[in-house]
């Protein structure tokens, strides 16, 4: 008797559920978005032991660049308000935290920057929609 023929996996990595790959197409509609608006996308998904910064970002305004720390809020049939709203005092903590990794990582001392969020919404039937709200987090320098 011949053993059955197993069936082919699919790479953890290639595996995608329905959450992430909303939240995927999300961020490449950011990026596009972001892109538009003038900013210089620097890197996307940077990772460290604290977490993952979505999109790191770099944006002229007035003469002085800025170093930009983007989380990207992907909804599927909700609106731009309840996506904005998705971010508590946790996760905004956790944001300045990754943006002072960054830095320290890269060795950007002293420079100015900020977070910004992108708040996207499919749905059906519609156009997503898509919306930066600069510098969402106040006093983000730690000190």
């Amino acid at each position: 008797m011949t053993p059955p023929i197993a069936k082919p996996t699919v790479p953890l990595s290639a595996k995608l559920t329905a959450r992430q790959a909303t939240g995927r197409a999300g961020e490449a509609l950011a990026v596009r978005h972001l892109q538009g608006a003038g900013y210089t996308i620097v890197t996307t998904g940077w990772r460290c032991a604290l977490g993952e910064i979505d999109i790191v970002a770099q944006q002229t305004v007035n003469g002085v660049t800025e170093w930009v720390f983007v989380e990207v809020r992907t909804r599927y049939n909700a609106d731009l308000d309840a996506a904005l709203e998705s971010i508590g005092k946790r996760k905004q903590a956790k944001l300045i935290a990754l943006a002072n990794a960054y830095l320290a990582a890269a060795q950007l001392a002293e420079v100015p920057y900020r977070i910004d969020v992108v708040a996207v919404c499919f749905m059906p039937d519609a156009p997503p929609q898509v919306e930066i709200k600069c510098n969402r987090l106040v006093s983000c320098r730690s000190s």
